[in-house]
């Protein structure tokens, strides 16, 4: 039995649609804060499989443990975590508290039952600004840019120094780059709360006139047309990461990192002009001030994950752009 925390949020729903579709048994938790519990009816349309599901905050120490004593967990792969680059520049306690002393709490809790494998949903924010680019996993962290980055940054080395101590734990940490897309069906996707932190999301909602412009952040980066260029990756194949992942679990691998992207890097203008054009409509931007905690450059270099795990990433960003609108025309519906 698999526990996946934050399991209702974006690339936690599509990974456990991956882990089912492997045969894997699936517990999830998640507090709802920037999510519904719908996202589980739409995940059972697309698999046909049930998962027991409860409205947790791994922080509930208690009521964790509670839960999950009714459960033979093997492996836990950990989701759960506040997002948002910007927002976590102006809320930065309310990051530190949810996603270290969450974390914190559920290690405990994962003690306490037994279950010695975990693998992180980290990010290559830990990076800060690159020392080099394409990141390897052997690029230094670096001075992250934003609390968010911190909190991923200190989870990992909480990780690390945990399974130092405890050499029968197996520890797959993710550094994911830049997520975007949606499952093919259109039934589950990315659908934030509130004004989207992200790139695409915002794309979408512009498209379908739920907001009128796009803001892009800063023209003035060193890169060749001036907007920040980013390692998108479409949701289905980092999900397919996860469950590549699992085989690493299997094989008593004691911590392991990987890097998840394509090795491509497109700018903020790239994805306007691909998505414009896969899906023919016409999206209204206007070019503002950086955005605090920014970079200019972020791609990834993913042949560890290739050599080691076997995982590719195998869609396009038309496949990205496509998928998205095809997911935000079904919420519309």
């Amino acid at each position: 039995m698999i526990l996946v925390t934050g399991a209702t949020g974006f690339i936690a729903s599509h990974t456990i649609v991956e882990l089912q579709n492997n045969g894997f048994d699936i517990v999830g938790i998640d507090n709802l804060c920037n999510s519904s519990v719908s996202v589980l009816d739409n995940i059972q349309k697309i698999t046909g499989k049930k998962i027991e599901f409860s409205n947790i905050d791994i922080r509930d120490k208690d009521a964790l443990k509670n839960f999950l004593s009714g459960y033979k967990i093997d492996t836990c792969i950990h989701f759960a975590g506040l997002k948002a680059v910007g927002e976590s520049v102006a809320k930065p306690v309310e990051y530190y508290d949810n996603n270290i002393s969450g974390t914190i709490s559920l290690l405990k809790v994962l003690n306490e039952i037994g279950c010695k494998n975990i693998i992180f949903s980290s990010s290559a924010t830990v990076y800060g600004i690159p020392a080099f680019v394409p990141i390897t996993e052997e690029c230094p962290k670096g001075i992250c840019t934003n609390p968010y980055g911190w909190t991923k940054h200190m989870i990992e080395q909480i990780l690390v120094d945990t399974q130092k101590a405890n050499p029968d734990m197996n520890i797959v940490i993710l550094r994911y780059f830049n997520p975007v897309g949606a499952h093919p069906s259109g039934l589950i996707g990315e659908n934030p709360n509130g004004i989207p932190n992200n790139l695409m999301p915002y794309i979408t909602q512009v498209a379908c006139g739920k907001r009128e412009k796009l803001f892009v952040y800063g023209n003035d980066y060193d890169t060749p047309d001036g907007t920040g260029v980013r390692d998108y990756i479409h949701v289905v194949d980092l999900a397919r990461g996860h469950v590549c992942a699992m085989s690493a679990i299997d094989k008593k691998c004691g911590l392991e990192i990987f890097n998840l992207g394509t090795g491509h890097g497109y700018s903020v203008l790239d994805v306007i002009n691909t998505f414009e054009k896969v899906n023919n409509i016409k999206i209204p931007y206007e070019i503002t001030a950086r955005r605090p905690g920014d970079i200019a450059m972020c791609y990834a270099n993913p042949e560890k994950a290739k050599r080691v795990l076997g995982w590719v990433a195998e869609h396009s960003l038309d496949d990205m752009c496509r998928d998205s609108w095809n997911y935000q025309n079904n919420l519309n519906v």
